[in-house]
């Protein structure tokens, strides 16, 4: 089938920077050839004098767009003026307005839908705005057809309240973020592309699924962006260009591939979203409340059998605030047991950690987790084999609860993780090793902390450091080091991407992930001929053993850490 993609560029407010915004496509296209058509979401004209001059020569002919642009409408009181009525034409040459909301499909059959403004929670609505009705008369025609599958692109101006969740979170205040309605919207249209502004800032959210994995067939994912404005001081990006083959022309089979760092639907959420959306009138169709993973504890007890496994749930109890808690039973599963903590107290559970909505492969709840690779379980911690590890004692450190980062930690999560680390640091002494912890919070959606034994006379913690920085400066990299008493979370607030080493002599290093981020950075620098020697081991995937040899290896790490590991139970 000859699938020929569409070029496309998109861009956050314009606020009447016309020329500022056609001279950087220009840029753009005498690099990269011709694009098909640009999109424009957000405030398109500009309030000033300035900006309506600059108007005025591309309205009378004067300037001409360079490129098919298609813009949303106002956003705003003082913007309405500037459009002649609220359903779409064409403004000057190459510059179409398309309306307050509807569909336009392209002749390459790409399918794009759109809706100008922002919310209105009454009626009648100021012409800036859209109501629910809007979405329906949006939504009904669409969803009706039984083919439906979603469509290519979706253009709003607001976000969508909540996209940020079980994803990377964005530098934006999430409390006053985002619109109910185009949730809503988004979840019902299923677009494989969604563009919005507004709150001059980037963020490209990671794929979201849009089905419930393994209920439901696979379903193509979903991208959020939304864009800054244009010629912001700040310099963050306003323009997004992509190539896209329209959905109708594809082969199912590749529209439904689903990227390695998809993620959970972030609109399919329970109880109180729910509820503030009702409050919002927005009509939710088939969204089904979701029930909370259940937490699964794997016991190492050596009565067991080593490496043998016993399942300790969690039973649901609601405290006294009405929060559900998780409480720790034993037993064989045919009957209440007592709570109880190792004295044989009652007691009243500390709050459940977070939880995701559906799989993770890191989660102890999940049934993805890899059982066999663990190593010991704390109260809110585990030890597990790495995958493919660079040695054969490489363990990750991870949180029970879905946690995303260091930074995003609770207290007692961060002590225990101190535990391990010590207790490791003492179990690769004895095996004359030191060891390199690092963290990279970027396209990862639960914190994995890679611990990485070397061996003390292959090389001095100072050559490690070294070995860092002189990759990192070879990258264009700023890694830089953080003083000794400061914690991580002061210089990454929750939701910042980076990359984070700590160095068995208490140094850190931290570098703040702009753009794109080498995956295997950490272990390509360990892995180098300045540390461990072993460059073909860079990659974890050349590196996989079979399962059984995985069950071997962590059987084998589970006994020599046994000693050292304080939450082993007799």
């Amino acid at each position: 089938m000859g699938e020929k993609p569409v070029r496309v560029l998109a861009c956050g407010d314009v606020e009447g920077k016309l020329s500022a915004l056609f001279s950087r496509v220009q840029t753009i296209q005498k690099k990269t050839g011709q694009f098909d058509l640009l999109l424009c979401v957000g405030e398109f004209f500009g309030a000033t004098p300035e900006a309506e001059a600059e108007w005025q020569q591309y309205k009378t002919g004067a300037k001409k767009a360079p490129i098919h642009t298609y813009i949303l409408g106002a956003a705003s009181q003082e913007a309405v003026k500037c459009f002649p009525s609220t359903d779409g034409c064409e403004l000057a040459e190459n510059i179409t307005y398309l309306g307050r909301r509807g569909m336009f499909t392209g002749v390459s059959g790409l399918q794009i839908a759109y809706v100008s403004g922002r919310e209105a929670l009454q009626e009648p609505a100021p012409s800036h705005c859209f109501t629910p009705k809007d979405l329906s008369a949006l939504v009904a025609p669409l969803t009706s057809n039984s083919k439906f599958k979603g469509v290519d692109i979706l253009l709003t101006s607001q976000w969508p309240k909540g996209v940020w969740h079980y994803g990377n979170n964005p530098e934006v205040n999430t409390k006053f973020c985002g619109s109910f309605s185009v949730a809503n919207l988004a979840d019902r249209l299923k677009p494989r592309y969604h563009f919005a502004a507004l709150e001059g800032a980037h963020y490209e959210r990671l794929p979201y699924r849009n089905h419930i994995i393994l209920q439901e067939n696979t379903q193509h994912v979903s991208r959020f962006i939304a864009l800054a404005t244009v010629n912001n001081p700040a310099k963050k990006k306003y323009l997004y260009a992509f190539n896209i083959v329209p959905m109708k022309t594809m082969e199912a089979s590749e529209l439904v591939k689903q990227p390695q760092d998809v993620t959970e639907n972030p609109y399919r959420r329970s109880g109180k979203d729910k509820a503030d959306a009702q409050k919002h009138k927005i009509d939710l169709g088939n969204t089904e409340e979701e029930e909370p993973a259940q937490q699964f504890f794997f016991d190492l007890n050596q009565k067991q059998g080593r490496g043998g496994y016993r399942v300790r749930g969690r039973k649901r109890t609601s405290d006294g605030d009405g929060h559900q808690s998780g409480k720790r039973w034993e037993g064989d599963g045919r009957g209440p047991e007592q709570m109880q903590d190792g004295d044989g107290q009652q007691h009243r559970a500390p709050r459940r950690p977070p939880q995701p909505s559906g799989p993770c492969w890191f989660c102890l709840a999940s049934p993805q987790v890899e059982k066999h690779l663990v190593i010991s379980i704390g109260t809110h911690c585990y030890l597990a084999l790495a995958k493919g590890g660079l040695t054969p004692r490489h363990v990750l450190i991870l949180p029970i609860g879905h946690y995303q980062s260091v930074v995003d930690l609770s207290s007692e999560v961060v002590e225990e993780m101190e535990k391990y680390k010590s207790a490791l640091m003492r179990f690769y002494k004895s095996k004359g090793e030191r060891c390199v912890l690092f963290e990279r919070n970027y396209r990862s959606q639960h914190l994995q902390l890679q611990v990485v034994p070397v061996p003390t006379d292959r090389c001095a913690t100072d050559n490690i450091k070294e070995a860092f920085m002189v990759q990192a400066q070879e990258q264009n990299m700023e890694l830089m080091e953080i003083p000794e008493h400061t914690d991580l979370r002061q210089i990454a607030p929750p939701g910042t991407p980076y990359f984070y080493v700590e160095l068995d002599s208490g140094e850190k290093l931290y570098h703040r992930i702009q753009k794109h981020f080498p995956l295997q950075f950490g272990r390509e620098v360990l892995a180098s001929e300045a540390v461990l020697n072993m460059p073909t081991r860079a990659d974890w995937k050349e590196c996989k053993q079979s399962r059984e040899e995985e069950e071997e290896s962590s059987k084998q790490l589970r006994d020599e850490f046994q000693p050292y590991d304080f939450a082993w139970e007799d």
